[in-house]
């Protein structure tokens, strides 16, 4: 009886340093794999205003997934080789590709099926449903590719452009738009891609989505209505902060728009982006629980007089 205790004890202990021994080659590998992406991140987009979110979007998935650790309680390990080499030898390959062609997006993206295929090869799809929201939510951390940003940008910055000097007019400022470029009193203002372009929307709707996920509490049709209203929001912001620098170009001069209040209407943007979203969030909730009382109110048996 000892003997076949010890056996079945000695067994649970290689198995468990087999696995973890496994564990450890690949998360070695993924860093060894990774390194240069990550150089190549920090040493280009992640510098820009455009793409400085990047490493944020990655410490906000790291906690994602540390939150869900408690789910892992009521999950059964359940490896699937077949299926997680499948996954993970793709993403390889699309990390390949993107290396060689020089393609970043494809490069940070293909961390989504490797990191999935390693979970999926060592505990199986129940573990990977755990942390498929926070893996998912890489993909914002992934630099868009500039044709579709070239095509989204020049039109709503086009747009905000007209906006803010109609407003601007209609208040009796001396302002006129030609294209992007807004001609306020004797100032000459370029609308660049980082005020009124497509990487603000790419940004605010990772905050959005992250929002919608970690913070809100409503049905599915209140968060769906959230997550459609980040583009309305999200122009909205942009557009409070084209038009805050055009004041500030017309009344403090035009060298004040280059320095701290350009990099702190950035900031702003954020804010403004994240309380109408939170404002929403509220309004959405207060008529959900009006509507709940009403509900309950009609449908509540009256009781007779007499």
């Amino acid at each position: 009886m000892i003997i076949v205790k010890f056996a079945q004890a000695s067994n649970a202990i290689n198995s468990f340093v087999r696995s973890n021994i496994w564990l450890g080659v690949l998360l070695a590998s993924l860093v060894v794999a990774y390194v240069p992406t990550y150089l190549r991140l920090a040493a280009g987009p992640w510098r820009t205003e455009q793409e400085g979110h990047g490493p944020l979007i990655i410490l906000a998935a790291i906690w994602l997934a540390w939150q869900c650790r408690h789910r892992l309680k009521n999950v059964t390990v359940s490896p699937a080789p077949k299926a997680g080499w499948a996954i993970l030898l793709s993403g390889l390959l699309l990390m390949i590709v993107g290396r060689s062609q020089d393609v970043l997006m494809f490069e940070v993206l293909s961390e989504i099926p490797v990191i999935s295929g390693c979970i999926i090869l060592l505990a199986g799809w129940g573990v990977f449903r755990v942390f498929a929201f926070p893996i998912a939510f890489l993909v914002f951390s992934a630099p868009p590719p500039s044709f579709l940003m070239d095509a989204g940008t020049l039109p709503l910055k086009i747009f905000i452009s007209d906006l803010v000097t109609q407003v601007l007019y209609m208040a009796g400022y001396p302002v006129a738009q030609n294209g992007v470029m807004i001609m306020i009193g004797s100032y000459q203002l370029l609308v660049k891609d980082a005020c009124a372009g497509m990487n603000s929307i790419f940004s605010l709707s990772a905050i959005g989505v992250f929002y919608v996920y970690a913070v809100s509490t409503g049905s599915k049709i209140h968060n769906l209505i959230l997550l459609l209203a980040i583009l309305p929001i999200t122009i909205a912001a942009n557009f409070v902060r084209v038009l805050v620098l055009v004041l500030i170009a017309y009344y403090v001069g035009i060298d004040a728009v280059e320095g701290i209040f350009h990099e702190v209407t950035g900031v702003a943007l954020f804010i403004i982006a994240l309380g109408l979203l939170f404002l929403l969030d509220v309004c959405l909730s207060a008529l959900s629980s009006l509507f709940g009382k009403l509900r309950s109110s009609l449908s509540a048996p009256k009781i007779p007089t007499s």
